[in-house]
């Protein structure tokens, strides 16, 4: 990996793109990673990553009717 590389990988949901700025001499911790790329993932990325991780929590299996009145206090302690 060189300096002014862009860099594409898939991050769970998200398709995130990286720009190598600098490579580091040596090994580095991951909280000093930022430092040496920038990231170019547009945001728009991120949010239908967001949407569709929520939307699938909230999936029910076709034909399992409706929520029990336990399953709906834990849906409201989950989005308070």
């Amino acid at each position: 990996m060189r300096a002014g590389e862009t860099v594409t990988v898939q991050q769970g949901l998200v398709l995130r793109t990286l720009r190598v700025m600098d490579v580091p001499r040596s090994r580095v911790g991951p909280k000093l990673v930022a430092q040496f790329c920038t990231d170019l993932t547009p945001p728009s990325e991120i949010a239908r990553a967001k949407e569709q991780s929520v939307q699938h929590f909230l999936a029910r299996e076709k034909g399992s009717g409706r929520p029990t009145k336990r399953d709906r206090r834990l849906l409201d302690d989950l989005f308070r």
